[in-house]
């Protein structure tokens, strides 16, 4: 009987802490004056429900909040979200003002030892100090020799598919190309994933195979060091992609710590595991994590625009036409080279990129930044320092007030724009921006000439099992996944005439 009492008077106390808790969320809590529905103000399982059982769905219903509630919304106790493009560098902001990331949101990447995990402001800027050099435009540009070699490699690999008429995947085909230009980066060797016959994909298998637990992590953060725990057996059945890539790193670690010079350039990975650094910033496992963030980002989002563009030169014969008229006047015959920055100077392909950059979004998720000391002001709303604030790729470049028919792909926008003077470009933030914006956008951008305009100028595209609707975002797993999953295009290779 008296344990019977306790535990009526256990669940008498837990429903009154948690009705007291309900009162304060919703009216005396600093966020209760932000617009935004009152279940997500007083829980975060609302949020749970529409991104771990419902998985990837809570973009969408952010989407539907900001249609009901306007520009600003708090989409759970303890976060804003702001869909305002003018807003976004608020968010974002540059170095002199310091910004953190949220420490309940950065087991999403189930990689605390890497930069992209580093909280404070301080760790951040230490841990990108270590790599910033590598990925300098300078820096890049120095590359550009090797990296044009794999594009060629490429190029000869689908010239054979073109002259057997053999259906391709596309997307197989660029994911191995940044594999072996990012892994060449960091090691200083490629691993000839586009000499494999079927394209190699281990980079690709374990990045597609860890966006499918980024909700999960998040909302369960011990099951990242549990999974760091597990033995290669057990996590080759929980995460098989992401455990063939471990076995892969433990080789291509070691390789670039051996190997720790690439002519007069130390290699990427021997610079992590410089003598000079903290010990506990060099372990095995920050080596590993940070490793893995650089070859998973350096693989996957870049695959993905060079996939979606693919499909848009397939798709739309007068965007094909204009970019391959450009191209005959750069690149006279198929043995032409032209570097990085002239291919930068052909307006029309700048465009298209740009446009390819905008609709295939890069990271769809939030990524909210804290700013600890300052009061962050939007329009008649302040928010109190120390509250996470987000914002979204995916609003920001479907935003109609700046890009007209968002939906629509139109390279011509970006030229159009130019020509009134406007600086469209300060809306596309597919490599995010301030002190946290993407490391490799040089390297990024480098890949995305080359390939492209070699690509463009050598075949055209007959698709195969592909449609638009395939490229259409259903599912936000810090990447955006289509109904295929990751974005594929099948097609058959032609010849430009």
């Amino acid at each position: 009987m008296e344990d019977l009492l306790r535990l009526w008077v256990a669940l008498a106390g837990l429903g009154v802490y948690l009705s007291l808790r309900t009162v304060y969320r919703l009216y005396f809590h600093p966020l209760a004056h932000i617009p935004g529905p009152k279940l997500t103000a007083c829980s975060h399982l609302y949020e749970f429900y529409y991104n771990v059982i419902r998985p990837g769905q809570f973009l969408f219903k952010i989407e539907e909040m900001h249609k009901q509630y306007g520009p600003i919304v708090r989409i759970n106790p303890r976060e804003v979200h702001v869909s305002d493009p003018d807003f976004y560098d608020e968010i974002y902001a540059s170095s002199s003002r310091r910004r953190d990331k949220d420490p309940k949101y950065v087991p999403t990447y189930a990689l605390p030892g890497s930069m992209v995990a580093a909280v404070s402001h301080e760790q951040h800027r230490f841990r990108r100090g270590i790599l910033k050099d590598f990925f300098s435009r300078r820096s890049v540009a120095e590359l550009s020799d090797s990296v044009n070699e794999r594009v060629q490699k490429l190029m000869t690999r689908l010239e054979v598919a073109r002259i057997n008429q053999t259906i391709i995947s596309l997307d197989d085909a660029f994911s191995a190309l940044t594999s072996d230009i990012v892994t060449a980066y960091c090691c200083g060797k490629d691993w000839d994933f586009i000499e494999d016959e079927n394209f190699r994909s281990d980079v690709r298998n374990a990045a597609e195979n860890a966006i499918e637990f980024t909700h999960i992590s998040r909302f369960v953060p011990w099951l990242v060091y549990a999974m760091s725990a597990l033995s290669p057996q057990m996590m080759a059945k929980v995460m098989p992609g992401k455990a063939k890539l471990f076995e892969f790193l433990e080789a291509f670690l070691e390789y670039g710590k051996n190997e720790a010079y690439v002519g007069k350039r130390k290699t990427m990975v021997a610079t992590l595991a410089d003598p000079s650094i903290p010990e506990k910033e060099r372990d095995y496992y920050r080596l590993r994590d940070e490793t893995f963030g650089l070859l998973a980002a350096g693989t996957e989002t870049t695959a993905r625009v060079l996939t979606a563009a693919s499909f848009y030169l397939a798709n739309d014969p007068r965007v094909r036409e204009t970019i391959q008229a450009e191209l005959k006047q750069a690149m006279p015959t198929l043995d032409s080279r032209p570097t990085w920055a002239e291919l930068e100077q052909l307006p029309y392909l700048s465009a298209f990129i740009n446009e390819c950059l905008r609709l295939a979004y890069g990271i769809t998720a939030r990524l909210p930044r804290v700013a600890p000391t300052e009061a962050l002001q939007y329009k008649e709303y302040t928010i109190p320092p120390g509250t996470p604030v987000s914002s979204s790729t995916y609003f920001i470049h479907g935003n109609a007030s700046v890009f007209p028919e968002p939906a629509t792909f139109r390279p011509e926008r970006w030229i159009e724009a130019a020509e009134r003077g406007d600086n469209l470009k300060r809306y596309l933030v597919t490599f995010n921006r301030g002190t946290r914006g993407c490391i490799g956008i040089n390297l990024a951008y480098l890949e995305l000439f080359l390939t492209i305009a070699h690509f463009a100028r050598r075949f055209n595209l007959e698709l195969h099992d592909t449609v638009q609707e395939d490229l259409r975002i259903v599912r936000d797993m810090t990447m955006g996944v289509t109904r295929r999953g990751g974005i594929k295009v099948y097609a058959r290779l032609l010849p430009v005439e």
